[in-house]
């Protein structure tokens, strides 16, 4: 079978959500089929692909052009189109394309993510079609409504909830029509799932859950590079996404203060490229750090002493859980954090919504090195049985057969 995958940006190396996904289901599905890559260079990335991507039968990579608030403010006022679908708005991206599917054959043509999907409509164009496997890494409408209630709440934060208010317009338009036109539609959870069914009654979108390399993120002893205190709690993400801006800001300024009552020797790490402006009141707080770009966030995932999922809005499901999880640490979530991920409290990892539960979650947990092992083992064990992707793969090949 020959593919070609549409990605936002190069996924390897894989160091962040988006393209831990992209990669875990284009290195297992090259093993198998011939696979070509389209993709989009992500801000810092090098146009240039990484030699692990030669293997393919074949890269080609695009540069998008920056688009500045004022275009964005533009296109908002004078289009009915959601911000995602022109954030990666390219006329060399659709050439490219379309050379490429007049120039050869697939059988498959799979887009990863819904700022991807204004490409849809040019695969149609191609003669023959191939098949369109759209992959909706998170039902974005969801998060957008979810955004705009959390946002209601706060009288500070109603011009960021006029946003999402009419992104999440928006998007159910888009979203409805991006899965619309695809012949096969894919979520990351079941909850994903019943929720684009609800905006396109009739659509069986195929769950194919997010997976992690287990010989990748694997425990790691990590002997005298752990700090002397072992309380060293860790977030791992892309910190200018809104979900993750919202949830370090939460934990910093509502849970860590009730936390330090009681062991005021805790640090918080947050660990990830591009931190919001947002986010710079929390650089005079000694008891926090903020890193920025790491060319690789498992040293400090296995540093911790306990790692945190304090998401207070979002969709999908959190790759970061899975990282952490496959590393055998002891890990705190929200609930909506540990969304789609068929856990159980208190065997798997801890949940706790409010800032007194998470603060007194980590707290016992610091006491308790006992209870952290034992976590990080069933941790270990539960991303071992369900989100290999060599189990994983074969759902989405079946989706292929079935369709062509």
């Amino acid at each position: 079978m020959r593919i070609l995958f549409l990605t936002p940006q190069l996924p390897y190396p894989p160091t962040k959500g988006t393209s831990l996904r992209n990669w875990g289901l284009i290195s297992e599905l090259s093993s198998r089929h011939d696979v070509a890559l389209l993709s989009f260079a992500d801000p810092g990335q090098s146009p240039r692909p990484d030699d692990r991507l030669a293997s393919l039968l074949g890269v080609q990579v695009v540069v998008p052009a920056p688009r500045s608030i004022t275009r964005r403010l533009r296109d908002m006022l004078f289009t009915r189109q959601p911000d995602m679908a022109r954030r990666l708005a390219s006329d060399e991206f659709a050439a490219r394309l379309r050379h490429w599917l007049s120039a050869d054959r697939f059988d498959v043509v799979h887009i990863e993510g819904i700022e991807l999907a204004p490409y849809i409509e040019v695969v149609r164009e191609a003669n023959p079609c191939p098949l369109i496997v759209f992959d909706d890494h998170n039902c974005e409408y969801l998060l957008q409504l979810r955004a705009f209630m959390t946002d209601l709440g706060a009288p500070h934060r109603w011009p960021a909830a006029a946003y999402s208010g009419v992104q999440w317009l928006r998007l159910r338009r888009f979203e409805r029509h991006a899965c619309l036109q695809a012949d096969r539609v894919l979520a990351v959870s079941e909850p994903d799932a019943a929720a684009l069914g609800r905006l396109v009654p009739g659509l069986r979108a195929i769950v194919v859950p997010n997976g992690i390399d287990l010989d990748e993120y694997r425990p790691i002893p990590v002997g005298d590079t752990e700090n002397s205190s072992g309380r060293a709690l860790v977030f791992t993400g892309t910190m200018d996404f809104r979900p993750n801006v919202d949830a370090v800001l939460w934990f910093a300024h509502k849970v860590l203060p009730e936390l330090q009552r009681v062991a005021p020797e805790v640090h918080f790490f947050i660990v990830g490229q591009r931190p919001h402006p947002r986010l710079d009141v929390l650089r005079e707080l000694p008891s926090v750090t903020l890193t920025g770009y790491v060319d690789d966030p498992r040293p400090y995932i296995a540093r911790a002493a306990v790692y945190v999922v304090p998401l207070q809005v979002g969709g999908g499901t959190r790759l970061k859980l899975l990282e952490s999880m496959a590393m055998g640490k002891a890990v705190v979530s929200t609930r909506l954090g540990a969304e789609g991920y068929p856990v159980i409290h208190n065997r798997d990892l801890v949940l706790a919504d409010t800032p007194d539960e998470f603060a007194a979650a980590i707290h016992a947990l610091l006491g308790d090195p006992d209870k952290r092992k034992r976590l990080g083992t069933a941790a270990r064990r539960f991303v071992e049985a369900h989100y290999n992707w060599s189990s994983i793969v074969p759902v989405v090949e079946q989706a292929y057969a079935e369709a062509l």
